[in-house]
């Protein structure tokens, strides 16, 4: 959204007519874990029925106060705007980002605005190929198959930030050109790649 409050903010969904929301702090603020917000029925159901609240450990103080932070300078409580700044900075990045991968052809799952960009890659053959080559021209990306998705919808999903320089991001767009070039990954064109 707007002021970085979401996706109820950028969907003009008042959050009080939704009955359960969750989201990461890993993506967002760089930190781990993430959160679910509902009922108190809700909460205590989970608490109760959810593996991750009994077999796992709870964020740590320094991870706390990280995502804390985060908050305070999205909001401008930190007394600048460096937050505003950030956030226009990554709604920029990752619409010219999506724009050029849905240029050369790639098959772009999601919608502008959204700094997370699944890329298709179908065949789950294709799914180490493509990580490996990310990996030797010093792209990070995650890649995505079957149990996660169904069999044949493996996918590559790049996340933008705020922090990317154009430099950055035309430098990935050339590798992954030549990386889709080399794997048959253009699908919006062709149903062969």
């Amino acid at each position: 959204g707007a002021t970085g409050r979401g996706c109820c903010e950028y969907t003009g969904v008042d959050p009080k007519d939704v009955d359960v929301m969750m989201g990461t702090f890993t993506k967002s603020f760089g930190g781990m874990g993430g959160y679910i917000a509902g009922s108190m029925d809700v909460i205590d159901f989970l608490r109760e029925k959810c593996a991750a609240s009994t077999y796992h450990n709870s964020l740590s103080p320094t991870v706390c106060q990280q995502i804390i932070s985060s908050f305070e300078v999205i909001m401008g409580r930190d007394g600048t705007n460096i937050g505003k700044q950030k956030i226009t900075a990554l709604r920029d990045n990752s619409n010219y980002f999506r724009m050029r991968l849905g240029d050369m052809g790639l098959h772009v799952l999601g919608h502008y605005d959204s700094p997370i960009m699944p890329v298709m890659l179908y065949n789950p053959t294709k799914i180490a190929a493509f990580s490996r080559e990310c990996l030797k021209r010093g792209l990070a990306v995650v890649v995505v198959g079957f149990p996660a998705v169904p069999i044949l919808m493996s996918r590559a999903r790049f996340c933008i930030s705020a922090g990317h320089t154009r430099e950055d991001l035309d430098r990935a767009l050339e590798e992954i050109d030549e990386i889709a070039d080399l794997l048959k990954l253009r699908y919006a064109k062709s149903t062969f790649g």
